[in-house]
Order: structure tokens, then sequence, then C-alpha cells
């Protein structure tokens, strides 16, 4: 038989079970509170994942439209630059030594001694800058021109009184110069019966551009006015085109006074016995439709120029520096006290304007 189980024996085996059982309690709290924790984290670095790739997306989106504004922008900035500087003809003023060390940098005879003319523009002549002119076929037309329009000169008096905008028609009607329909605008080879009507309208334009120029008397207006118009290709085209025309009108009117046996200025004479233009009509063919295509004006042609618009023209050949024809004057001796403008060439083609 056996024997009965000891009350304390007994206890004492329930007090493991009751520690076990206590025991598998505190793990599933623990556990619970732990996938509370690492669900959380998983919420805060899907977050934080979530919001930094958003906002490398945001990055990415705004680096590409900032670098198609920056396009756009420098698009534009080229095109106002090509629009309204490129197209500036006279450039902006520049110190003479400066040009002259950024232009001519050789050691070839010529480099030599177009160095040492601009240092005696700065020394004894005291022309501390220059402006450059746009080098093409129109560059003596337009330097001339803008000294003119930049000083604001008065019209040449015979301008004021005839209606130069009928010069055209007067020269077809009354002295039967039928061959003006031949007349060439530089590099448009224009001709035909209504070049009578595009002459007029250049003729007009520069009478009135002349004219508001001439009673400006603030410097810098004057000077604004300029940079506006010598900026506009189409306006100076016309300019140059009249410019050429009051030439060939005071050509014809002087052989006209030739041929009546009258006395003209000797620079007529001069012009009258080369081979190719004994008459206005060579003059016109073999000279003047060239200018402003082909080549630019010689020398007689700005006798001629300085005689039309009553402007004395005084040239510094820099490559001519050291010898007699360094300094010239389109005339020599005015026939009248007419104004002075300055310029410089560097070979008779090319032109600057010194700013004294």
């Amino acid at each position: 038989m056996a024997a009965p189980r000891s009350p304390t024996r007994a206890r004492e085996r329930e007090r493991p079970r009751a520690s076990a059982a206590g025991n598998d309690k505190a793990p599933a709290w623990t556990l619970v509170t732990s996938h509370a924790f690492e669900a959380a984290w998983r919420l805060a670095v899907g977050a934080v994942m979530l919001a930094t790739s958003l906002l490398l997306a945001a990055l990415c989106r705004f680096q590409r439209l900032y670098l198609h504004f920056r396009h756009r922008l420098k698009w534009w900035m080229g095109y106002l630059q090509r629009k309204f500087k490129k197209n500036l003809s006279v450039g902006a003023e520049v110190d003479v030594l400066s040009y002259c060390a950024r232009e001519w940098r050789g050691e070839t005879p010529g480099a030599k001694l177009i160095r040492k003319a601009y240092e005696e523009l700065a020394g004894r002549l005291r022309i501390k800058c220059v402006r450059p002119v746009k080098r093409d076929h129109y560059a003596a037309l337009r330097a001339v021109l803008f000294q003119i329009f930049s000083q604001g000169l008065p019209l040449p008096s015979w301008m004021k009184e005839k209606d130069v905008v009928k010069l055209p028609e007067k020269l077809l009607f009354s002295q039967g110069c039928n061959w003006i329909q031949q007349y060439s605008f530089g590099p448009e080879k224009y001709t035909g019966s209504n070049v009578f009507g595009k002459l007029r309208k250049c003729v007009e334009l520069l009478k009135t551009q002349w004219t508001e120029f001439s009673v400006v008397k603030d410097q810098h207006k004057r000077g604004s006015k300029c940079n506006m118009l010598f900026s506009d290709a189409i306006l100076e085209y016309r300019l140059y085109e009249a410019l050429k025309f009051i030439m060939l009108y005071q050509v014809t009117e002087v052989y006209e006074q030739m041929k009546a046996k009258k006395a003209i200025p000797s620079l007529f004479s001069l012009l009258f016995c080369r081979d190719t233009s004994p008459d206005p009509l060579s003059f016109m063919m073999n000279h003047l439709n060239l200018v402003g295509d082909t080549c630019g004006l010689e020398r007689i042609d700005m006798f001629i120029l300085s005689y039309s618009l009553e402007v004395k023209i005084k040239v510094l050949r820099l490559f001519k520096f050291n010898s007699r024809d360094f300094e010239i004057c389109y005339p020599e001796k005015p026939l009248r006290e007419w104004p002075e403008i300055s310029l410089l060439t560097e070979n008779d083609q090319h032109y600057l304007i010194p700013v004294f």
C-alpha cells in the first residue's frame, strides 16, 4: 500500500508550476511591446524614406526647372545682345592705348609703326579714347555721319535752300539723267523706274534725322539718339544711300557747270580727269554703285563727300605715321568756314572715331 503524499511536498511541486506559468506571461507582454515598437519604427522609417524620396524628387524637379529657365534666360540674353548690342555699328569708347595693345600685338614693321602712332595720339594729340566703327564698305560714310550727328552740326546751306526730297526727279526731268535708273543700292542690285521713289525716301530720312539732331543741344541726349540710330541697320543703310546720292547730285551739278564753261572746284577737275569717271554716269557706274557692296570710299570720294556735306574732314592715317601724309584734310582749303570733324584710319578703309 502506497504511503500518502505529504501536503508540503505537494505545495512545493505546485510552486514551480506557478512560477513557470508566471514566466510564460512576462515574455508575452514584452513581445507585444516589442512588436508595437517595431511597427512604430517601421512606420517612422517608412515615413522618413517617403519624405526623403519626395524631397529628392522635388529637388530633381527644381533642378530640371532651373536648368530649363537658365537655358531660356541665356537664350533671351543672347537674343537681346544680338538685337541691341551686336548691331551697334559704332562701338563704345575704349582707351586708346588699351585698344592698341589689344589689336596690334605683332612685331612686324607695320604693327610697330601703328603702335608708335597710337602713342602719339595719346601723348601729343591728347586723344584719350577711340570708338571703333563697324568694318564694312560703309565704314567711311558711317564714321562721317556719326560725327555730324553726335556733334549736332547744321545742315549744309544748299540743303536748306532746296527741296532735296525732289532731287531724284529733278535729275531725270530737268537734266535728262534717265541713266539714274541704273543706280545701285550697295549690295542690293536695285534698278528700274522705282529707284526714284526709293531714293526720295532715303533723302527725306537723311534730312529729317539731320534736322532733329541739329536742334538737340544736350550732348548726352544726342549720344543716346546716336546709339539708337546706329543700332538700326535698315535706317543706317538708307542714310548711307542718301549720302551717296547727294554726292552724285553734286557731281552732276558741277559737271553741268563745267560744260557751261564755268569755274569749278579743282577737286572735281581731278575727278573728271580719271578714265573711270569722265562724267556723272561713269562715276556712278564705276565707283558709287560699288560703295557699300564691294568697296568703300576712295580719297577723291572723300573730297566729294566733304564738299557735298560742307564739312571739313580731318583724317589721321596711322599707317602713314612720320610722313607728310599722316594728317590730311578733305578739302585742304575749304571754300568757306565749315565745321570740322576728325577720324582715324589704319588703312584708308576702316575707321575709328577719336574722343579728345
